[in-house]
């Protein structure tokens, strides 16, 4: 066997032994993309009933709420960034990444600071690298969060947008990125405005939900009689959404993670096979080669010995 086969032979062993990895990997992300989208589905009917909630106790009351309460002269706003630990899917970090910098760009763009909370060993190293501040960050659950997880990502952010104007660590305005899990092959990064709630966009969610119920009668709306006080409720059910709202999103990036490096392995695992018959094609012509030059060799030897056979007997 020629140098050149040898190299080829080598090679093909080498790709053959990646390609047995991305199928594994891909076929992990399979499966883990159904458990993922059954917890997005179970974690709705919770955020559906306590926007309704939210929403009803806040259009029912006149309580100013700094949950719910715009400044006037907003000068601070979080972002808060959710993407992977690990990598190895596709554009998926990259481009959620892309939607942070675009929505920093506008904030700064309105007079703005920008203070950055960062879920994901992946975008506290972009960050990081770039030498940009990040005034906290959460890793190690990404693939699979919880409840807990979210409660502790929602804990300062909540303390941050209640705390003080003017203080060291207070902000004005709460904005979410992270990536939407539409379909096995779509996902969509998305950048939200969380805190002040948008009492009309949380109507409009809550009408969306309602609308079955409309379908088949007239919907009669409650009157709501608040105890102790409609600002304590209020205390009590914020909180709550925005942890609701932090977990969707974790589950829906999570989703999306694994749809991304499913489709990523993928790719990796076809290209895989065509570089395989590639190089099998060209083993198989440097194989010819060496067996043609051999030929040759042999009838020139041969060749030789008869000439030099035929010179002797004359």
């Amino acid at each position: 066997m020629g140098a050149q086969t040898r190299v080829y032979k080598r090679r093909i062993k080498s790709v053959k032994a990646t390609k047995k990895i991305t199928r594994a990997m891909e076929m992990i992300a399979a499966s883990r993309i159904v458990k993922a989208q059954r917890r997005v589905a179970a974690s709705q009917p919770y955020a559906t009933e306590l926007t309704r909630a939210v929403t009803a106790v806040a259009t029912g009351s006149n309580v100013e709420h700094p949950l719910t309460t715009e400044v006037e002269k907003p000068t601070r706003a979080a972002v808060l960034l959710i993407v992977s630990d690990r990598g190895l899917a596709g554009g998926y970090n990259s481009n959620a990444i892309k939607a942070a910098d675009q929505l920093t760009n506008r904030l700064i763009g309105e007079g703005k600071e920008v203070v950055n909370y960062i879920v994901g060993t992946r975008g506290v190293t972009y960050y990081r690298f770039r030498e940009r501040a990040i005034t906290q960050s959460w890793s190690g659950f990404t693939d699979n969060p919880t409840y807990a997880d979210a409660k502790a990502v929602a804990e300062p952010l909540i303390e941050a947008i209640q705390a003080e104007r003017g203080a060291d660590h207070s902000v004005d305005e709460l904005h979410i990125v992270y990536t939407e899990f539409i379909s096995m092959m779509t996902q969509t990064p998305v950048k939200n405005r969380m805190l002040p709630l948008s009492l009309k966009e949380t109507a409009e969610e809550s009408a969306e939900v309602i609308e079955s119920h409309i379908k088949r009668g007239p919907e009669i709306r409650p009157l709501y009689d608040f105890e102790p006080s409609a600002e304590e409720v209020l205390d009590a059910l914020l909180p709550r959404y925005v942890e609701s709202r932090i977990y969707n999103a974790l589950l829906q990036a999570a989703a999306s993670k694994h749809a991304a490096t499913r489709r990523a392995m993928k790719s990796a695992t076809d290209n895989a096979e065509e570089l395989i018959k590639s190089l099998t094609r060209l083993a198989n012509a440097a194989r010819q080669a060496d067996i043609t030059q051999e030929i040759s060799e042999i009838v020139g030897g041969a060749s030789a010995l008869a000439d030099a056979s035929a010179g002797s007997d004359r």
